[in-house]
């Protein structure tokens, strides 16, 4: 429903910013005096080719509006575009994700340029000042040029995209975003981790591959295991069948995997999607007990034996 919403605000952004601009495009459709008019349509003319030989009036203030116009219109579109190209999967939305947040910083960048050539100021000392802060603040911003650059190298190299599952650190979660400097993790828990991207390092992409759900379970010593291995051989193939929303695959008895003090631990094993791993775990630790107790098998706790002196 958000998603929904905010396209609808986006197209009627696009209808009103169409509407202004085509108003102020023509400024003889508008109740104005004649030379007014005459005035707004040659600044009009003169500034939107970066000419600035005029003085600041209020006809450069309405091309000034225009342009802003202009600017938000053309950003607005290809917003929409790369909002729509960003449907057909996951890779597509991070990289039309990335796209956008570039996309706002360059029509920052170009509306105070233009705005400023409308004005009278020359674009070229605009830009060359624009290059010298640039230079100045990329000495003091070293960790916001590295969250852009790793980011950018997340994307190229598709480490991972929206919606994979990864864990970081003490981490798993899924990846909700990636902008221009941050990643937004949401965890099982709907909390959402902003993470700088040149903070992430060293993570799993546990999306890529189906998983593998383990269980270990123990049985008592006495226990006959050529009677319980026959037992699971037949009960285990088409377990699949029991519970597809959770399990990829049969339940595999993958042997003995410890000799306890308490008992004897058998492993079992499920492939399951990461997305449904921790319900897979649960939902074979249950199969694996109820498979043990309908056919008469303990599984031993426990116990402490005291003997007492004479």
């Amino acid at each position: 429903m958000k998603k929904k919403s905010s396209g609808g605000k986006t197209i009627l952004g696009i209808v009103i910013a169409a509407i202004v601009a085509l108003l102020l495009a023509h400024p003889q459709w508008l109740p104005l005096p004649k030379a007014l008019q005459t005035s707004i349509t040659e600044t009009e003319r003169s500034n939107l080719i970066f000419t600035n030989d005029l003085r600041t009036t209020v006809a450069q203030l309405v091309t000034l509006a225009l342009a802003i116009c202009i600017i938000w219109l053309c950003y607005q579109i290809l917003k929409l575009i790369l909002r729509l190209i960003g449907k057909r999967g996951a890779r597509s939305a991070t990289v039309t994700e990335m796209l956008t947040g570039l996309l706002k910083y360059l029509a920052c960048i170009i509306g105070v340029v233009w705005g400023l050539t409308i004005l009278g100021v020359d674009a070229g000392a605009v830009l060359a000042g624009v290059g010298i802060i640039g230079l100045i603040v990329g000495f003091g911003a070293q960790s916001l040029i590295e969250d852009i650059i790793t980011g950018a190298f997340i994307i190229f190299e598709n480490q991972y995209s929206i919606g994979d599952i990864i864990v970081l650190d003490d981490v798993r979660g899924t990846v909700r975003s990636i902008g221009v400097r941050t990643t937004v993790i949401e965890d099982d828990g709907g909390n959402l981790k902003v993470v700088n991207n040149s903070d992430i390092r060293n993570f799993q992409n546990r999306s890529r591959n189906n998983s593998l759900a383990l269980c270990i379970c123990a049985v008592a010593y006495s226990t006959d295991l050529r009677q319980l291995e026959k037992v699971m051989a037949k009960a285990l193939p088409g377990s699949q069948r029991n519970h597809p929303d959770f399990y990829l695959s049969d339940i595999r008895y993958m042997g003995v995997d410890q000799l306890a003090d308490s008992g004897v631990n058998l492993k079992f094993s499920v492939y399951a999607k990461e997305a449904q791993f921790f319900q897979a775990q649960r939902m074979l630790a249950r199969d694996v007990k109820l498979l043990l107790d309908d056919n008469g098998f303990e599984i031993p706790f426990p116990q402490v034996v005291v003997h007492q002196g004479d």
